[in-house]
């Protein structure tokens, strides 16, 4: 009998014991995975790409709807554009199949009344009893996402959200009964419904049964995750909500709601460092995915952990003997001079891969960009050398003011411009003419004596590179952010047609 009691007490301790090994598991496990992130992105774009190839050799609403399919929750506005595509193309009751999946799309873009008005208008007693699990599904969608950014206003998030439980629940009198999709279905409605025993036993079924990269999986996971929250056991609701992400990553999904409550749940325990990584990582899914609102969401907890972070830091470099800080400061500059100069190279690397197949003028373009990385490297060698005699004759305070004037880098600045000026020009040897017919007489660019290019030239140069985000251009040139929006602001200002300008100096051609 003792022995059968201590068997019971072992099992009964396992799953907490388990849950605990699990959780950090599925965190570094989904470390892992975020590092790896770009694979899967690049299948599910392969399998994308696959599709519009048939559809160009042979198109039909069949091929525009799983395109759509695709890019939902991959890129919403490219899934939005298709769905509109076969909501026009397609008629009668396929048409409908596109607006009612269009509608549950479109709240993630702030189009609330488009999305209800679109739906609504669906006539219901024309949709093929098949249909009627996804025209349900969508309407649950669409009004779940309403009621989920409306949260700062609970008695209109409340209605909508009644709403989508409504939708829920004529889904699942349409869904095959004991289906997978029907128990998933069933256990999010009890969860919803504040049936949470009920809804854990349905939801942990799934999660055992459906792939980790499937999208049932990982909405079955977060609901355990606010589940388990609820009921105090922390340890286990972290750890499906990890899997949650890791659900979200491996299928390669972009609007993640899981990795972004993650973020803020290990901010809360003081995991700084993984906090940071992953709404870093949330919010630029966020953007790349064309969804706004989760894109505002995510950015609000960024300026804390950054906060913390620096605030971290900073205690850190305080508690430093002097002496030592000093010494310290100088090998950061150094090493930090050196981290640039191989960041700037790995560009250049890309840069030269690009360009391995134009004419010769863009082979010597590359050549002076690699003399320019062998020019930092010896200025860099003896500036090393340099530190090292002033050290060494106890001259830290002349080394300190050196550094601190900022003429090291101005000269590298200087050089850099005059060898990027002549060899853009070797490519675009008419580049400044060309520019200058864009603008308007009264506004064209005159260059001083000496000048290859000037700042505005350089940011266009940039540009028709195609390095067109403005913090790339402003790091390179040297420049503050608002500097170069406002060069950027002003060159538009100038042009004969603003809209298309920076379209129009994109397609100036090269000497090739």
């Amino acid at each position: 009998m003792r022995r059968a009691l201590l068997i019971i007490c072992i099992l009964l301790s396992l799953p907490v014991i388990a849950s605990d090994r699990s959780t950090t598991t599925a965190l570094q496990r989904l470390d892992g995975i975020l590092q790896n992130q770009e694979k899967f992105l690049a299948v599910r774009q392969q399998r994308i790409d696959s599709l519009r190839e048939l559809y160009c050799a042979k198109p039909g609403p069949a091929l525009l709807m799983q395109i759509s399919e695709e890019y939902k929750g991959f890129n919403n506005d490219s899934a939005m554009a298709y769905l509109r595509l076969g909501a026009k193309t397609a008629s009668g009751r396929e048409s409908d199949g596109f607006r009612w999946r269009l509608a549950a799309l479109m709240p993630l873009g702030g189009l609330f009344d488009q999305a209800i008005k679109t739906f609504q208008s669906i006539d219901t007693t024309k949709i093929e009893p098949q249909n009627l699990a996804s025209y349900y599904d969508s309407g649950r969608q669409m009004y779940s996402y309403i009621g989920a950014f409306l949260k700062d206003y609970p008695a209109t998030s409340r209605e909508y959200n009644d709403k989508a439980l409504e939708m829920q629940r004529r889904l699942l009198d349409v869904l095959t009964p004991h289906s997978l999709e029907h128990r998933f279905n069933l256990g999010e409605y009890f969860y919803l419904t504040g049936s949470n025993e009920k809804a854990k036993l349905l939801l942990e079924e799934v999660v055992e049964s459906e792939p980790a990269s499937s999208n049932m999986s990982a909405r079955a996971s977060n609901h355990l995750y606010n589940i388990y929250k609820e009921s105090g056991d922390q340890s286990t609701a972290i750890y499906y909500l990890t899997l949650s992400a890791i659900s979200d990553i491996l299928s390669a999904t972009r609007e993640v709601a899981s990795l972004q409550t993650l973020g803020n749940v290990v901010y809360a325990s003081g995991d700084i460092g993984r906090a940071y990584s992953y709404l870093s990582a949330a919010l630029e899914k966020a953007v790349t995915c064309g969804a706004p609102l989760r894109m505002v969401e995510t950015a609000k907890g960024l300026p804390i952990i950054e906060h913390a972070h620096s605030s971290r830091l900073a205690a850190n470099r305080r508690a430093l003997n002097w002496v030592v800080a000093g010494v310290w400061v100088l090998l950061i500059i150094v090493l930090l001079t050196l981290f640039t100069l191989k960041r700037e190279m790995s560009k250049m690397a890309r840069l030269q891969e690009s360009l391995r197949f134009a004419n010769n003028a863009k082979e010597v373009y590359i050549s002076q960009f690699l003399s320019l990385c062998s020019i930092y490297m010896d200025k860099l060698n003896q500036f090393c050398k340099l530190v090292t005699r002033k050290l060494a004759a106890g001259q830290s305070d002349e080394l300190y003011r050196m550094a601190k004037s900022g003429k090291f880098v101005e000269e590298q600045t200087g050089e850099f411009y005059e060898v990027f000026d002549d060899a853009f020009l070797h490519i675009y040897p008419d580049f400044v003419e060309q520019v200058n017919g864009l603008l308007r007489p009264e506004c064209r660019i005159t260059l001083q004596s000496g000048e290859m290019l000037n700042t505005d030239l350089r940011i266009l140069a940039f540009m028709r590179l195609g390095i067109e985000e403005s913090p790339r251009i402003a790091q390179v040139l040297n420049y503050s952010l608002n500097t170069i929006y406002a060069y950027r602001n002003r060159l538009k200002s100038r042009a004969l047609n603003r809209e298309t300008f920076e379209a129009d100096v994109m397609s100036i051609n090269s000497q090739a």
